[in-house]
């Protein structure tokens, strides 16, 4: 299949979420409240905190908050485009339904990941978009357009590392059936991002900055847009996100090369 069938599809997607969405209005917005009662906690809780410190591990708390905001932004965004997608596939494996997205053309892994979008978590997006602007107004921040632009495709490779995360994870389902507990997995590895990288230490260090990049996909960009673009980030968290995405990519066709089908 071309690019723009690929395009197309996932086109389709979009407005086949946007009708659904509307068919079910109450948890639409249920979901935002939800969702957004859980930012204002984690915000909160940066409040609270500095009530009795003055940083920590050098940062200030605007700066703190900007961090959080750009956190919350990586996830919001993995969640409206693929986290209920991915989640789904180890029932998918568990119950057969896989054969459907095998029968179809594209790609099975984009077939999967793109059924549909969740509409809930695209406007949570703005809301985190929000948090990062206030931030960065409350820091005096006037980012240029090479600020600006780093900062989005760091936001972006963040946002490849939690595909990458959530595929790995879930392809465990072709070895071991039923993946209980995978959405725990996943938002405890990332509650780390919320964090500066000077506060981890050791092995926490070795395992979370430099082996999986959960701490710098969200310290990164935040860190650009209050000192500047740095090169050596940019390689870094484009380096990452490309490995990470390449391992999780070949870990799902290998899973997939084995998968017995429901009619088999």
């Amino acid at each position: 299949m071309s690019f723009l069938a690929y395009i197309r599809i996932w086109l389709a997607s979009i407005r086949y979420s946007v009708v659904r969405t509307m068919m079910f209005r109450f948890d639409f917005f249920l979901w935002i409240v939800v969702d957004v009662a859980w930012m204002s906690v984690n915000l909160l809780l940066i409040e609270v905190m500095f009530r009795h410190v003055d940083s920590i591990a050098g940062w200030g708390k605007y700066e703190m908050i900007l961090l959080a905001g750009t956190a919350m932004l990586i996830m919001r965004l993995f969640m409206t485009f693929f986290m209920g997608n991915l989640f789904a596939v180890d029932r998918n494996v568990r119950e057969g339904t896989l054969d459907f997205y095998l029968a179809q053309p594209g790609d099975p892994l984009f077939m999967l990941s793109t059924r549909k979008i969740e509409l809930d978590g695209a406007l949570n997006s703005v809301v985190a978009v929000g948090i990062v602007l206030y931030a960065a107004h409350a820091l005096g921040l006037q980012p240029g357009l090479l600020q600006i632009g780093a900062y989005v495709l760091m936001v972006a490779c963040g946002l490849a590392v939690h595909f990458a995360t959530v595929v790995l994870l879930v392809a465990m389902a072709f070895w071991i059936t039923r993946v209980q507990g995978i959405e725990g997995g996943y938002f405890s590895l990332f509650d780390l991002s919320r964090l500066p990288r000077p506060a981890l230490r050791g092995v926490m260090e070795a395992a979370f900055v430099y082996v999986f990049p959960a701490v710098i996909v969200s310290n990164f960009p935040a860190e650009t847009l209050i000192h500047g673009p740095k090169t050596w980030q940019v390689a870094w968290i484009v380096a990452a996100a490309a490995a990470w995405f390449a391992i999780a990519v070949g870990m799902f066709r290998l899973g997939l090369a084995r998968y017995s089908s429901a009619s088999s």
